[in-house]
């Protein structure tokens, strides 16, 4: 959970300037945050910085010190598998180690408190937030996915779904008459997945465990776990009431929204954000086939919709929010409030989660109507003509 530093105050309101402080708790609130913070943002906190001293003789001395630098970001670079966000800008209050105008980059980590100071705090911005700061929100749902040879280990969070492990066994064939080498690979294959799970899912934390596969790969796997009598193996004995064995077409990560669209599934995960993105999207790609004047995708189609107020569902990703242009990143906004304020629903999806990287094929802005808007097929033609 994103924690707002409550001592600081917080001093920010809806269409204003202000400020925030916060504390990031976990690797997901860096995501958050690298979501939240944009070029012309001021961010002040606790850095190091190496500073080079003359004494009299000449002789120079480095030395890296701790300070407190402000700096109004220019960019901003996230690496989702390190969970490591740096900040670059320009050095925007007086400091002893540190011109003004200077160059420096601040590295936001976990536990470090930092203040966000905006000019503009839209509507996106606070229900970020307030989704970050949300401590009911945390991870609860752990997927496994997997064929003869491949699995992949995710945890499915708010936000995106991370690869915790990707295991990868040759299996021989089977031969006539003889399977003993692909009998012994397929067990060398359960432990090492089985292992695997250990390593990675927290079952304080996690509360389902989707175990998928074609066929009846995930059957023998879950033998394997509850008849071994390896010690290590225990935590998943214990919790085996976690696990929900589904179908999936294969062992590749993009499986996971595919079992995830299973109406079997959703009713399990109701309470799961991402189970209702992948809900949406797949009755936007029904709606498309049965009723396509009905749905619609494309910055230009979803405005002109909206000023009729016919958008009854609207999907958009939040990388449309990332826009280092400010006014492409108030048009979303706006479409987004617009949509809200005459009773429409909207999906905010995340670019690293498996529906987010589906809608973001798709410009990365579709919505669903609440009636037939032929008009808007013409409109298509015409943004596809100009953009030719």
């Amino acid at each position: 959970m994103l924690g707002p530093d409550l001592s600081s105050g917080i001093n920010a309101e809806y269409g204003g300037n202000g400020r925030m402080t916060f504390i990031p708790e976990e690797g997901e609130d860096l995501w958050h945050v690298y979501n939240l913070i944009a070029a012309g943002d001021v961010v002040r906190c606790t850095t190091l910085r190496k500073v080079v001293t003359e004494s009299s003789t000449g002789s120079t001395n480095a030395q890296r010190v701790k300070t407190n630098l402000t700096v109004r970001v220019e960019n901003i670079s996230y690496d989702v598998e390190a969970m490591s966000l740096a900040l670059k800008g320009r050095n925007i209050e007086e400091n002893q180690y540190v011109k003004m105008g200077a160059y420096h980059t601040l590295d936001l980590e976990l536990n470090r408190k930092f203040t966000l100071k905006k000019d503009y705090w839209d509507a996106i911005a606070l229900e970020r937030v307030e989704e970050a700061c949300d401590s009911g929100k945390t991870a609860d749902l752990a997927a496994v996915v997997l064929q003869e040879g491949l699995a992949h280990v995710c945890l499915v969070r708010q936000s995106m779904t991370i690869t915790k492990a990707k295991i990868e066994v040759p299996i021989p064939r089977k031969r006539r008459g003889s399977c003993t080498n692909h009998d012994k690979a397929m067990l060398r294959f359960f432990e090492t997945v089985g292992n695997a799970m250990v390593r990675h899912l927290d079952f304080s934390i996690v509360k389902c465990v989707l175990l998928a596969s074609p066929g009846f790969v995930k059957d023998k796997l879950m033998e394997y776990v509850l008849s071994t009598e390896r010690s290590e193996f225990k935590p998943l004995q214990e919790n085996k009431s976690l696990f929900v064995l589904c179908h999936a077409s294969s062992g590749h990560k993009h499986a996971v929204s595919e079992i995830l669209s299973d109406p079997n599934i959703t009713t399990r995960l109701t309470d799961t954000k991402a189970a209702g993105e992948v809900k949406a999207l797949g009755d936007f790609y029904t709606m498309l086939k049965n009723e396509p004047a009905r749905a619609f995708y494309g910055p230009a189609q979803c405005i002109a919709a909206s000023e009729q107020e016919a958008i009854d569902t609207l999907m958009v990703t939040d990388s449309l929010f990332r826009s280092t242009d400010l006014a492409e990143r108030k048009k979303y906004v706006q479409l987004v409030e617009d949509v809200k304020g005459y009773g429409g629903t909207v999906h905010i999806f995340s670019s690293l989660h498996v529906s987010g990287e589906k809608l973001g094929l798709l410009s990365g802005v579709a919505a669903l109507l609440r009636f037939p808007m032929p008009e808007l097929e013409d409109l298509a033609v015409d943004s596809d003509s100009d953009s030719d």
